[in-house]
């Protein structure tokens, strides 16, 4: 309503005649579909709407057809069965969805309401009921049916991707860590691989293999990063380590090796890089000797026979592939019977624990292994498994662990 003392809309004579509509041409002309039938369904008056959307003639419907027979089969079946019973029982029916038979074979998917009307006696006399054209509403339902079997089909393929992917990452993973340990004479060993993420390749790896003249060669490290990139990287370490153990080299000749591979091979600016810890196993009379080389890996922990557990300290161990200048130092170390030399990435180091979420860190990972000191390899190993288990979501790295001991004679 306009603010007082403001001159009020003209409303044009045209409209105006458009407002003189009689009652019969507001229920002709309506924009749904009404019609009237006796209570055994024979139609007694439809309007012009309803008419128009069938393609039918008034002739051709009042007083020779019943509602029923304007439905689909489905619709009749339905009218019968449910609707109509619901309608003499209740009286009235609303938002119910039919379809009608088009004149031209079509089908007009449609929502009706009925009401059933009384005589003075209250006898049910007529059934009025309207009819709203759905064509919109059902494309609209088709379409988020359509969408919605759409998005389950893509979230099946993708599962089945994923499924897929899990399994060639399996097997790749297998394929860059060794099948089984070999029998060391006079040596024990035991070893465990956790990966935090099934559908992402771990980046840390280990091996031991013979050198002859009862040598072996060890070695685990951490490469940077994870997926296919750091399994690229993984691969190049394990196939150059073992190609230059293979030659004779010195621990630390390795890993400057080691160096030079991946220095010349990621040359074009994204460098990559790992550490890793070397060593080779040799008799020593009673003992097994150990010569051992790290590049910036993380110290191996000897679990002493006399209940000690300390870590080997391997100095001038830079990052293998990060500097062109790296060095590296061989040290010397024996295993005698009951010791036990436990490698590990850094996994277990940078466990989350506690409420705080602090690092599980050095100190805590030697007192872990003081307790266990004097152990066996797969006494050791387990019991890591273990911590790692009670780490949980703490967790969140590939851990490796590989544990080489000298049992009691």
């Amino acid at each position: 309503m306009p603010p007082d003392g403001e001159a009020q809309p003209s409303i044009d004579s045209d409209v105006v005649a458009l407002l003189e509509d009689s009652t019969e041409e507001l229920y002709e002309s309506a924009p749904c579909g009404y019609l009237s039938t006796l209570m055994d369904g024979t139609i007694v008056k439809i309007n012009k709407t309803l008419l128009d959307w069938l393609g039918l003639s008034r002739d051709e419907v009042v007083r020779r057809r019943r509602f029923s027979d304007l439905l689909t089969v489905g619709g009749k079946l339905y009218h019968e069965t449910h609707y109509a019973p619901m309608l003499r029982m209740q009286g009235v029916a609303g938002g119910i969805a039919l379809e009608m038979k088009v004149a031209d074979g079509a089908r007009l998917p449609v929502l009706i309401t009925s009401t059933v009307k009384r005589g003075a006696d209250d006898r049910p006399l007529l059934v009025r009921t309207t009819v709203f054209d759905a064509t919109d509403r059902r494309s609209y339902e088709r379409e988020l049916l359509r969408a919605r079997r759409e998005a389950e089909k893509a979230r099946r393929q993708a599962e089945a991707d994923r499924e897929q992917l899990r399994e060639a990452l399996a097997v790749l993973q297998q394929s860059l860590l060794p099948a089984s340990l070999p029998v060391v004479p006079g040596v024990e060993t035991a070893v465990h691989y956790h990966t935090a993420s099934p559908v992402r390749l771990g980046g840390d790896f280990y091996d031991l293999f013979p050198l002859g003249d009862e040598r072996f060669a060890f070695f685990l490290g951490d490469v940077c990063g994870k997926g296919p990139k750091a399994a690229a990287v993984t691969s190049l370490a394990r196939y150059t380590l073992r190609t230059a153990a293979l030659q004779g080299l010195d621990p630390e000749a390795v890993l400057s090796t080691l160096n030079a591979a991946l220095l010349e091979r990621y040359a074009d600016g994204d460098p990559r890089y790992c550490t890793v810890i070397f060593g080779v196993l040799e008799p020593e009379g009673r003992a097994v000797g150990v010569r051992l080389a790290s590049g910036g890996h993380p110290p191996a922990l000897m679990l002493r026979a006399d209940g000690v557990a300390q870590y080997l300290p391997t100095p001038a161990g830079m990052l293998v592939g990060a500097f062109p200048q790296a060095s590296f130092t061989t040290v010397r170390t024996a295993l005698e019977p009951g010791d036990t030399l436990l490698l590990y990435t850094d996994g277990v180091t940078e466990a989350r624990t506690g409420a705080d979420n602090d690092l599980y860190g050095y100190d805590a990972l030697q007192s872990f292994a003081t307790g266990l000191a004097p152990a066996q390899p797969r006494a050791v190993i387990d019991a890591f498994a273990g911590l790692l288990v009670g780490f949980g979501d703490g967790l969140n790295d590939d851990t490796a662990l590989l544990a080489l001991g000298r049992p009691h004679q």
